[in-house]
């Protein structure tokens, strides 16, 4: 029987070939606003859909929550989908956006997938099992190779930020900004994170579809997550993941006159 890990690597590289196509003809894609002024386009919509067909086969009685279409089903276990992440970078024409697919059984993440479907690689972990990388090819995954967090100070001033979405939430990520620079990141900084390339990030704002599957991926590397408030579970609000706790801690102190957890 096909394992959760595989299911769900199965159903990122198929909604990877649904976006694919509608990325490589972007004059030609349909986009709107939604009334939260984020974008959305026919390709978020196609492939959340491809990606919901390929779990509700494989396992009919789970729920699944996808920012496009909520949630369907009640279960103790729910798929959390983002079809797209980066919507605006997928306009744009950028290969940064991702998609995003994570298990989360009694209100744990379990099963996490990363694809960057344009660069074609593809992360993973699983609860207790360790996080990794790997290349997309002819739609198989090749190339598996664990990632870690790397080593170093516990502190902001030093470290190697990655901000995103870069344009929301300035004045939140300011004090750190102010201590250390915010680096270009050419994959999603949390994972960078999970393959000691970046030390801290911030994620300036999101839903739990945006956090569920990196969350998990930098534990599993070695790293640490929480939301701006502390919360360990992924949810609505900016979230922060770092190379190790105490740093993600630090970053906390630093930003909470700015986010009034004080």
């Amino acid at each position: 029987m096909e394992t959760d890990l595989q299911l769900a690597q199965r159903a990122a590289m198929t909604g990877a070939a649904v976006a694919l196509p509608h990325f490589e003809a972007l004059a030609d894609l349909p986009r709107e606003l939604k009334a939260d002024g984020s974008v959305v386009t026919a390709a978020d919509r196609a492939v959340e859909s491809a990606i919901r067909d390929v779990l509700a086969a494989a396992r009919p009685t789970d729920a699944v929550l996808g920012e496009e279409e909520g949630q369907t089903g009640a279960s103790g276990r729910r798929w959390i989908i983002d079809p797209i992440d980066g919507t605006a970078l997928f306009v744009a024409g950028d290969n940064r956006w991702l998609i995003l697919i994570a298990l989360e059984e009694d209100g744990e993440v379990t099963t996490a997938v990363a694809a960057h479907p344009a660069q074609g690689s593809l992360w993973w972990a699983t609860r207790g099992g360790g996080a990794f990388e790997g290349r997309i090819v002819g739609g198989r995954v090749v190339a598996e190779t664990p990632v870690h967090v790397s080593a170093g100070a516990d502190t902001v001033a030093g470290s190697r930020l990655g901000v995103v979405p870069e344009e929301w939430n300035r004045e939140l990520v300011a004090p750190l900004k102010e201590l250390t620079p915010a680096l270009h990141w050419p994959i999603h900084p949390a994972l960078m994170i999970a393959r000691g390339d970046l030390d801290l990030a911030v994620q300036t704002g999101g839903q739990i579809w945006d956090f569920a599957s990196t969350s998990l991926i930098v534990r599993e590397a070695g790293g640490a997550y929480s939301g701006i408030d502390g919360r360990p579970q992924p949810g609505p609000g900016a979230s922060v993941y770092a190379r190790s706790d105490a740093l993600r801690q630090a970053a906390l102190e630093a930003m909470a006159v700015v986010s009034g957890s004080r």
